[in-house]
Formats: C-alpha cells, sequence, structure tokens
C-alpha cells in the first residue's frame, strides 16, 4: 500500500476510473482530491454520495496505512458520512487524517471541501489493524484482508 501512496506501484483502478489523485501524505494524513462532472450526478444533478465516499474513504485509507509497520494491513469495520452541500462541478478534495492509532484499531477522519474551501462532507472510519502471523491466520480475516480498498 505505501507503493502506492510514494508512487512506485499504479494506483488501483477505482482510482483511475473516478480521476482521483493523491495530492499529499504524511504521517497520519493524507489529501486526495478529484474533479466532479456530469459523469457522476446522481439523478438530483448533484454528485453522487457514493463517489464523494469514495474519495473520503481513499484520504482516510492512505492516512492510515501511513502509520502501519510493514507487517501490518488494515481493514475497514465501519465507515460513515455526512453530507453537508452538494456538489454540482469542479475540483473537491478530501483530507484524511488519523484522529486514533492503537494496536488492533485506527480511527480515521474525513474532511472533504468543494473547489470553493467550504466544506461538503464529513467522515469517519473504523479501521482494525492486522498483523501477519498474528490477525491473518483466521481464515475469514485472511478472506478480509484480501479484499482492496
Amino acid at each position: 500500500m505505501l507503493e502506492v501512496a510514494n508512487g512506485r506501484a499504479p494506483p488501483p483502478p477505482i482510482a483511475a476510473t473516478l480521476g482521483m489523485k493523491l495530492v499529499k501524505y504524511g504521517e497520519g494524513k493524507a489529501t486526495m482530491a478529484m474533479v466532479v462532472g456530469k459523469e457522476f450526478h446522481n439523478p438530483l444533478g448533484t454528485l453522487h454520495g457514493g463517489i464523494m465516499t469514495d474519495l473520503a474513504d481513499a484520504a482516510m485509507g492512505i492516512a492510515t496505512v501511513s502509520t502501519l509497520a510493514e507487517e501490518e494491513s488494515f481493514t475497514t469495520l465501519e465507515l460513515k458520512m455526512n453530507f453537508l452541500r452538494p456538489v454540482k462541478s469542479g475540483r473537491i478534495t478530501a483530507e484524511g487524517t488519523v484522529v486514533h492509532r492503537g494496536g488492533t484499531i485506527a480511527l480515521a477522519e474525513a474532511v472533504v471541501r468543494n473547489v470553493e474551501g467550504k466544506v461538503v462532507a464529513r467522515g469517519t472510519a473504523t479501521q482494525m489493524i492486522l498483523r501477519s502471523g498474528k490477525s491473518l491466520r483466521s481464515p475469514r480475516l485472511r478472506a478480509r484482508h484480501a479484499t482492496p480498498h
């Protein structure tokens, strides 16, 4: 995962499909951006909430990855979004921050802003920290771990 964040590996297919770009990342932080157009609209003519959630999830995921040791991985246990303003077009950014990093659980937050800098959504994600040789022994967790985020 860090190879993607470092630019040493290609981004996941969903990032290419949605046009998401990693703007910056550091210890416990990441900023993602994308350009919104009509191709991402819902029937009401505004950005579909799932697309905005994808961007926020990516920012929170990369922020979490930046805190992991080499033998660690993670999976999302819970994801919550609050949509505050509609978005029709333009560049949006999601700033992900890890607000708590324990041994088995991390909590990340995301703030999504429109091109004017106004907050359009906020989200949180609870992440389970997985360790190879320990957490990954369970077949159920191995299957879950194989699911890309």
